[in-house]
């Protein structure tokens, strides 16, 4: 079939069943918009590219298909530079579509040109540059399977706008054939044998579980797995609604930021499992101090993850999912001889955010969502003091419904991808915790959603700082407080009413009660403004003498 290159990406994306694409349109890439104009691909028009990343992102979360975006070239490239790496470090699939400047004039520094694909080498799975209208096809096959398969990522194709304009008789691949990359799904018989012995030979068991575990689908087996070793599970902030956070065993948010039963439970472990956790810096603090009791057992897909931050004594290569119905198959039973017990007691401990006395107290607001919501609701957060709140005190029932920037920590995050999120699973409640400052970041996004008819629920928690890094102030430099304090923040109830969306303001406790049901029962985009103690943390100073055992504490 002859069709132009801007033809042939779109056909590509048809083929692999592609329904929504979020995007910026510019003059490197008119001739692929002009060929999306007669797609039943569904194009979000975002206010900036970052934001066109992040939504492919949000979708990619909750749907578990390859999210899509597509900006112009030079600074519309250079603008989805942040999501990209935002969806790498948290092994999102994703593929970034970027124009390019005419091949013959690529590397002259002409208008608009950017090498996007070595900008962004570090922190994608591949960049392509496509050098020929023939390879289209085959680069967007290797580029979808690259992006969904094994440890999933982001990949970039680069597209000169003149390859977009040449003609070619496309021919879609059957199957890829990529030298090298061969992602090994099944864990090995023999390192499996040794995972069964160490759990029948431990009395203080503990799961950690990762992003690994929700992008594996593995939440049915991972519950069994605790069910029938009787072992409680902890999680890393992207492993969150890989298990109930209403189950018995679950321990809650592991690290720094996290719940004190998560982190006594692995300081005093015998035997710690990972299961698709990568166990950064903020789920262990100092390596050397993290579970110094335990046996460690590590199943991951990427073999590059397992030893690099914790030692490990029983390594499993493998898909989470693949591997634990293949260790489910052996006799795992094992004598619970009060481990549970202890564990049951560490969880009544529960932390504060010190004592409100200058606004609302952000953890009740969120005790309250989370005691509200269908269990299927997906909550969107985005980056700061809001965010560890929400891991720490939301129960999060379902997997695929913790949705948050993990590793890069991104700001201006979370109105985007709640948008993607909305977009992907419209039958769904989508609410956003966002900070004032968070908000701002990408505020234009309000009238993307305005645009698409997205019905998401936003509550921002105004405490009129960058609220973590206050507390960093506060706690590390002596409470100089410099340029944290957010002066000239807009009345967003009167900024959401430009946009044309409904909004309220909430001062007073016995407020909250009635203005989250307000928002929860509102058809349409709504915003509810919680102004909360602006002194409240995440690590509170007038922490007890038994919390000394959270990891990472800051002091």
């Amino acid at each position: 079939m002859k069709m132009t290159g801007a033809e042939a990406v779109v056909k590509a994306l048809e083929l692999e069943k592609v329904e929504l694409i979020f995007g910026y349109p510019g003059g490197a890439v008119t001739h692929i918009y002009d060929a999306l104009y007669g797609s039943n691909i569904h194009h979000v028009l975002v206010r900036n590219e970052q934001a066109a990343a992040h939504a492919a992102n949000g979708y990619a979360r909750v749907t578990g298909k390859v999210g899509v975006c597509i900006s112009t070239s030079g600074p519309g490239a250079t603008n989805m530079i942040t999501g990209i790496a935002t969806a790498y470090m948290d092994s999102i699939p994703m593929v970034a579509i970027t124009g390019q400047v005419p091949l013959s004039m690529v590397g002259r520094d002409v208008f608009q040109e950017a090498d996007i694909t070595g900008a962004t080498e570090p922190f994608t799975k591949y960049s392509y540059l496509v050098k020929d209208v023939n390879d289209i096809p085959r680069i967007f096959k290797e580029a979808f399977y690259l992006a969904s398969t094994g440890r999933p990522g982001p990949v970039l194709i680069d597209i000169p706008k003149d390859i977009a304009m040449d003609t070619l008789n496309f021919e879609y691949p059957q199957q890829v054939k990529l030298r090298g990359y061969k992602p090994t799904y099944q864990g090995h018989p023999g390192q499996i044998k040794r995972m069964a012995k160490a759990i029948l030979g431990s009395s203080r068991p503990v799961i950690c579980i990762g992003g690994g575990a929700v992008s594996s689908n593995a939440t049915e087996e991972i519950v069994k797995l605790a069910e029938t070793i009787k072992a409680p599970v902890a999680s890393t902030l992207m492993g969150i609604g890989a298990f109930p956070g209403d189950h018995e065993l679950s321990l809650g948010f592991l690290g720094q930021h996290g719940v004190y039963a998560a982190n006594r439970a692995v300081a005093e472990a015998d035997l710690l499992i990972l299961l698709g956790a990568r166990m950064g810096d903020r789920a262990t603090g100092k390596t050397q101090e993290f579970a110094q009791r335990a046996k460690v057992i590590h199943v991951d897909i990427d073999p590059a993850e397992i030893g690099k931050n914790i030692e490990v004594d029983i390594p499993i290569v493998g898909d989470i999912k693949t591997t634990l119905k293949e260790m489910l198959k052996k006799n795992l039973n094992r004598q619970d001889d009060g481990w549970l017990s202890k564990v049951k007691e560490w969880k009544s401990k529960v932390q504060g955010v010190g004592h409100c006395t200058q606004g609302l107290n952000p953890m009740e607001i969120i005790k309250t969502l989370s005691d509200m919501v269908p269990e299927d609701t997906i909550l969107v957060t985005d980056v700061g003091q809001h965010q560890m709140w929400a891991a720490r005190y939301y129960k999060t029932r379902k997997p695929r419904s913790f949705i948050t920037s993990g590793g890069l920590g991104t700001m201006g995050y979370g109105l985007p991808a709640a948008l993607g999120a909305k977009l992907g699973c419209r039958h769904k409640e989508v609410i956003l915790i966002v900070g004032d400052g968070g908000l701002q970041m990408n505020l234009g996004e309000l009238a993307t959603i305005v645009q698409e008819k997205a019905e998401v629920k936003i509550m921002i928690f105004n405490n009129g700082y960058l609220g973590m890094v206050r507390e960093i102030q506060q706690q590390l430099h002596g409470e100089r407080y410099y340029q944290t304090a957010m002066k000239g923040n807009p009345d967003f109830v009167k900024l959401a009413h430009a946009y044309g969306i409904e909004a309220f303001r909430v001062e007073r406790e016995e407020e909250i009660l009635g203005n989250i049901r307000q928002l929860l029962e509102h058809k349409g985009p709504i915003i509810g403004e919680f102004v909360i103690d602006p002194n409240a943390n995440v690590i509170p100073v007038s922490r007890r003498e038994d919390d000394e055992t959270r990891i990472g504490s800051v002091g």
